[in-house]
């Protein structure tokens, strides 16, 4: 076992703190490695805070990691000391499920995938996320970031990437679809340079216009105000996709009527209470509304790969450890542009 620093929630009610944590040993098939950055996703301040369900604390949060390769095991074949490495949402999976054998570890049934914290791993420990100094993983769930990324523009890559990656792809975005995007925040600005990354025609659909000089400039064609009832007057029937970045509630109706015939709207956030869903309006246009979890490893490395090609990198605020609870707060304010990323080396 070693020690590493950390910064964990102690309850949903008090502000995280710096403190030690404990990391297995190496094992025969592990990758050991110290943490350079870990991004900062609004998931982490939903679980902190409790507001998804039983946490069990005291919890370190963060799975958006990026770091470099310290020791591997006696039978590691895929990395070596000195590699640049990521892990995102999951640390293990039951790889014997369909799902799993598949390559959608994300989904595995058997009992499901092992968060990379508030998961519970196969020697019955707790699992701790990316805010501390070093981590151990088995090397089947470990990536490797291409040398043209930045680790620390890589490491929100690793939740807000293929979280918006994944739908794109699954739903054949590219040149000639017209693709909307609902919010242009952490996972919808990235969702955007995907998509233009993909040749897909890009609208951005938020509550106003304050960031549509950023929309604009990240590459979207055209950036409307959903709270002008005209959007939704002269869009309608415009849109092969619409991913939804945003956990609020919306009104389905007026958004599934954006969509084309054969149309579908695909949820990528988790709304505080159960939305509507007007028959009607998937009944007129024979349209989907769906939903995506993440990817899994094999899709999560070709993203890496697709972004390293494509210069494709989140737009990020990097900060010290010590203003992580700063940066809660702005996160539910609204105020990064867009993706806080913690600087661990003090960590180290």
């Amino acid at each position: 076992m070693s020690t590493v620093s950390a910064y964990a929630a102690t309850s949903a009610a008090d502000p995280l703190t710096r403190t030690t944590i404990t990391r297995r040993d190496v094992g025969p098939h592990d990758v050991a490695f110290d943490i350079h950055f870990a991004g900062i996703c609004h998931s982490d301040i939903h679980t902190v805070r409790g507001e998804w369900g039983r946490v069990r604390y005291p919890i370190v949060p963060g799975h958006e990691i990026a770091g470099v390769v310290t020791e591997v095991g006696s039978e590691v074949t895929k990395f070596t000391v000195g590699d640049r490495v990521g892990v995102g949402c999951f640390v293990d999976s039951c790889r014997e499920c369909t799902q799993c054998l598949a390559g959608e570890e994300q989904y595995c049934d058997n009992p499901g995938m092992v968060g990379t914290y508030n998961g519970v791993g196969r020697d019955g420990q707790p699992t701790q996320g990316g805010y501390s100094g070093a981590i151990v993983v088995d090397e089947n769930y470990v990536l490797t970031i291409p040398d043209a990324l930045p680790l620390d523009e890589a490491a929100p890559l690793l939740c807000a990437g293929i979280t918006t990656y994944s739908p794109l792809r699954h739903w054949n975005a590219g040149p000639g679809e017209r693709v909307a995007v609902i919010g242009l925040g952490g996972l919808g600005h990235v969702a955007v340079k995907l998509a233009v990354a993909m040749g897909a025609e890009v609208t951005v659909l938020s509550q106003s216009l304050k960031k549509m000089e950023d929309g604009l400039r990240l590459g979207a064609g055209e950036y409307r105000a959903t709270s002008d009832p005209d959007t939704f007057r002269e869009l309608a029937g415009s849109f092969g996709l619409i991913l939804n970045t945003v956990s609020a509630n919306l009104d389905l109706g007026d958004y599934l009527g954006l969509l084309k015939v054969d149309g579908t709207l695909v949820e990528l956030g988790m709304p505080e209470h159960p939305m509507e869903v007007p028959a009607g309006s998937l009944i007129m246009g024979r349209r989907s509304i769906a939903g995506s979890l993440i990817g899994g490893i094999a899709e999560t490395q070709e993203m890496l790969e697709f972004c390293a090609e494509h210069g494709v990198t989140p737009e990020i605020e990097v900060i010290e450890p010590d203003y992580i609870n700063d940066a809660y707060e702005r996160v539910l304010a609204s105020d990064v542009r867009y993706r806080f990323v913690i600087d661990t080396r003090s960590l180290r």
